[in-house]
């Protein structure tokens, strides 16, 4: 017989959270369904709707972590990258999982072809005030004050955070809150590929473009609220697909 055809994963925008266990229950069956049939799952940012920290003993996050490395010791290799909630992933939790942290901007070798990985939000340059507070929260000094805050601390500025996002989401336009052609032109011509991975937009598509004045092609993966969304890649190409609850 011979051997099943090699195969990646994406996914993306799970946005895991105690108030939304049907969410969790959807990941925990698939990492211990599909996810154990591919060679490689990759995680690209806000696996969790809010992640306090890595010494956050929450029941609910502690059974994901024990899930991915069930995932990781059968053999699948699992990257994870930072989204725009979940910054405060680090070691800790990838020593637990099994999984490697990956820098948002990743370019990969996928079956013979460079492919440029992201959580997607850098691309939104038209959402002048988001971009302000990533460039705050993402800076490794304000990482360093909130994991040195208490979890207490890190739980009420969490909830302002979630709320002043909530409030910035109602009053600001889709279209600003997408994607800019230029900024996503401009990441192409940069890492010199013709395709790039990204979520956070929650918009599911595949984007073909013209690039520099070349073919290419963006893959936005889907978030995980009302259904799951996965791309499976593999030598005989790629699918973007939907999971049914």
């Amino acid at each position: 017989m011979p051997a099943p055809a090699a195969k990646t994963l994406f996914i993306s925008d799970l946005h895991l959270d105690p108030g939304s266990p049907e969410i969790a229950r959807q990941f925990l069956g698939f990492l211990d369904g599909e996810a154990r049939t591919a060679d490689a799952l990759y995680i690209l940012g806000d696996l969790f709707e809010v992640w306090l920290g890595d010494d956050d003993p929450d029941p609910a996050n502690r059974e994901i972590v024990t899930a991915l490395r069930r995932l990781t010791d059968g053999g699948v290799r699992c990257f994870v990258m930072h989204g725009n909630r979940d910054f405060l992933i680090g070691e800790r939790f990838c020593n637990e999982t099994g999984t490697w942290l990956l820098d948002d901007g990743t370019v990969i070798d996928l079956y013979g072809e460079r492919v440029l990985l992201l959580h997607g939000d850098v691309l939104c340059t038209d959402d002048l005030s988001y971009q302000r507070l990533r460039r705050i929260v993402r800076h490794p000094v304000t990482r360093w004050v909130f994991r040195h805050m208490t979890l207490g601390q890190r739980r009420a500025l969490a909830r302002k955070l979630r709320k002043g996002s909530r409030m910035h989401v109602g009053e600001t336009a889709p279209e600003i809150m997408d994607v800019n052609a230029a900024a996503v032109t401009e990441a192409f011509r940069r890492e010199g590929v013709r395709t790039m991975v990204h979520g956070h937009t929650h918009r599911p598509a595949v984007h073909e473009l013209n690039a520099g004045g070349d073919g290419a092609r963006r893959i936005v993966l889907g978030d995980w609220y009302a259904q799951g969304s996965v791309l499976e890649w593999s030598r005989a190409g790629f699918e973007l697909r939907a999971l049914p609850r």
